[in-house]
């Protein structure tokens, strides 16, 4: 191979990052390169990352082997130690040229390769410029890094640091650049992003900047948030939940479980109330909202009927896109000391839960058979509506806004006739 390729793993945020690495290591000189950025939520996302690397190896003999993400910053020592890699970076690093530069040559081992500093003392993020976000017709742009909070399962505060937020202007500008590129959606996207603003004079919120932006940016057709904590959502996102067209009908949620007893022992700040009693205010505002959220099955502790109470929450709000995880101990966290639930029994409370969570997005699928709707058509011959659900819509262009009337579904995506295209 020639040039530089990326292999990302993970968030919205990892895929938003890879486009600044991309630039910054071609900044630096570096060709003939892959540079993997890895993920740590889970031991699979892990696995899946050496799995990669090795297989990047096989096929490339004669090409440098670049690791980063969170998984090589907390655990740097277990990646340099793979003979495929030829170069460790952490967080902060994988985004600036200079450290591409020192990139040390072929052959060296160990520590040599690990180019990872502490992480918890970087204390603001510089904004990124990205011109377009490869394969992607939706803009991903960064407000924020980074989380101050440390749920008991979660290793990625280590891998992030504290929280950060990008300056409001920087914001605005990186989402104007990004519409200038013919980007009709920008999708804000951050570790906390309802941490927003905390840490920038002032205190502006997510709410404040989302309005800011779409005021500022009127190119921008439409403006969706990647996950929220629903117990940091401010007045001037409820204000842009009722009365902003442009802010997308689709929220998804950071619930994690359904139960009060697990959601304490996992350090979460909301109990099922506060989310229900959420869920219910939002569709007051914007009937036509769909909700997405994380839950975790087989967290530690986790008997039989705390988890009918994680179902039967998924099922009282109505959650049309729910991802599930089977839980993952992560070497460190508090979580994974906490008695085990039995590892079969895990797995088969993840799948049962997948059941429901496939019952809830059929009947939210059947719901919108005979509606109109406007979708954006991804480059897969696939188009999303406004509340995030996918649409087979084959023959359309990318980049493409039209108006759909929704005629049945597969069970797993929606499918339509072509009604009429949307002004550009």
């Amino acid at each position: 191979m020639s040039g530089i390729e990326v292999i990302t793993f993970g968030c919205r945020l990892n895929t938003y990052e890879s486009e600044v690495m991309k630039a910054e290591a071609a900044k630096a000189g570096l060709s003939d390169a892959i540079l993997i950025n890895t993920c740590a939520v889970t031991g699979e996302a892990v696995r899946q990352a050496r799995q990669a690397i090795r297989r990047a190896r096989r096929e490339n003999p004669n090409t440098r082997i670049v690791v980063t993400g969170c998984a090589a910053q907390t655990d740097a020592q277990s990646f340099a130690a793979m003979p495929e890699v030829d170069a460790v970076l952490g967080n902060e690093e994988k985004l600036k040229a200079e450290y591409y530069r020192r990139i040390p040559d072929f052959g060296v081992e160990g520590e040599e390769k690990i180019r990872v500093n502490d992480i918890m003392s970087i204390s603001e993020t510089a904004p990124q410029m990205v011109a377009h976000i490869d394969g992607h017709v939706r803009g991903f742009l960064q407000v924020q890094t980074g989380c101050d909070h440390r749920c008991t399962f979660c290793i990625i505060p280590y891998g992030r640091g504290n929280s950060r937020s990008v300056p409001m202007g920087a914001v605005v500008e990186q989402a104007r650049r990004l519409a200038e590129n013919g980007y009709r959606e920008v999708v804000l996207t951050g570790v906390d992003a309802t941490s927003y603003g905390a840490d920038l004079p002032g205190g502006p919120s997510l709410g404040l900047l989302a309005k800011t932006l779409l005021k500022q940016v009127p190119e921008i057709r439409r403006l969706r948030l990647s996950s929220i904590d629903s117990i940091e959502v401010d007045s001037h996102l409820f204000d842009l939940i009722a009365d902003e067209p442009r802010f997308m009908p689709h929220l998804h949620l950071s619930l994690q479980h359904g139960d009060d007893l697990i959601l304490k022992r996992m350090k979460r700040r909301h109990g099922r109330s506060d989310a229900v009693n959420f869920a219910r205010k939002v569709r007051a505002l914007r009937p036509d909202i769909a909700f997405g959220a994380d839950m975790i099955a087989g967290f530690p502790t986790e008997t039989e009927e705390m988890f009918g109470n994680a179902v039967g929450l998924a099922e009282e709000i109505g959650i049309a896109h729910l991802h599930v995880f089977p839980y993952s101990p992560r070497p460190g966290t508090p979580a994974a000391r906490m008695t085990q639930v039995d590892r079969t029994l895990v797995k088969e409370r993840a799948a049962r839960l997948r059941e429901s969570a496939q019952k809830l997005h059929t009947a939210h699928l059947s719901s919108m058979v005979g509606t109109r709707q406007t979708i954006l058509v991804e480059n897969n011959g696939m188009g999303h509506t406004e509340n995030f659900s996918l649409v087979e819509a084959s023959g359309l262009a990318p980049r493409d806004l039209v108006t759909v009337t929704i005629t049945g579904h597969n069970g797993k995506n929606l499918e339509m006739q072509l009604a009429s295209r949307s002004a550009a």
